[in-house]
């Protein structure tokens, strides 16, 4: 499983004119089962991405789609993690514990 935190490197107001393309991105990659959660950062410089486990190429090309990449607005940096442990509403998503 993937977090990804999204930084903001331009004003907010070149960020807002890139939202409605941002959000039917989102709603492709949700439809496609490749989101999880998303949102933004309190405050808002930035907002985070929770991705299921993929092959790390695949979530790298997701990102360098999202319209914040290519109007260059967004920095993002990802961490992936083994859900050993979950919610019982994210059971479909844990992973086995290797030691």
């Amino acid at each position: 499983m993937y977090v990804v935190t999204l930084s903001y490197t331009a004003p907010i107001e070149q960020v807002d004119a890139l939202i409605p393309e941002h959000r039917e991105w989102l709603d492709t990659a949700y439809a496609d089962g490749l989101l999880l959660a998303s949102g933004a950062k309190v405050p808002r410089d930035g907002g985070i991405l929770i991705a299921p486990q993929m092959e790390r190429a695949a979530l790298d090309a997701l990102l360098a789609d999202d319209p914040f990449a290519k109007g260059g607005v967004a920095r993002y940096d990802v961490v992936e993690f083994r859900a050993t442990k979950t919610a019982s509403a994210l059971v479909n998503y844990r992973e086995e514990q290797t030691s």
